[in-house]
């Protein structure tokens, strides 16, 4: 993603990191998880930062990279794929519990809608309300534009 040069290639790179990591979920016995995953990472913020780019101007291409930035970033990736597979190969993480994924969904649907229910709402709330500060600033930036015009 981060080697792209177009903004929509950058998010559908995205998406698909996000795909990703649900598999790795959905490896882990988290069925749940990897569901909220693709829907509220794949599905939902992804078409947020999609309104994001459609609402922001974009009047300049991006330069090109040159092949000493590639060769960095390349490098970077290849440290950092070696220093994970070492990491990962040499970790002892004990003996698996057996019955650790046994009715997930329903425990964490239990606990977040009787424990956690005010934190829950709470979220709702600051989500709404950040969408609703987007959509007034949108107009400003529109409003201000009009004005400019006529002028």
């Amino acid at each position: 993603m981060l080697n792209l040069t177009k903004v929509i290639h950058m998010m559908m790179a995205l998406v698909l990191t996000f795909l990703g990591i649900a598999g790795f979920y959905i490896m882990l016995s988290a069925e749940f998880v990897a569901v909220v995953q693709i829907l509220i990472y794949s599905g939902a913020i992804t078409i947020i930062m999609l309104f994001g780019i459609m609402l922001t101007k974009h009047t300049e291409a991006e330069p090109k990279t040159g092949w000493a930035k590639k060769g960095v970033v390349f490098t970077g990736i290849v440290l950092f794929f070696l220093i994970m597979f070492k990491g990962i190969r040499t970790i002892s993480l004990g003996p698996q519990a057996d019955d650790l994924h046994v009715n997930n969904t329903e425990q964490i649907g239990i606990m977040l809608y009787t424990d956690y229910v005010i934190p829950f709402e709470l979220v709702s709330v600051v989500l709404l309300v950040a969408l609703v500060g987007a959509v007034v600033l949108a107009k400003k930036d529109e409003k201000d534009e009009k004005e400019g015009e006529q002028s």
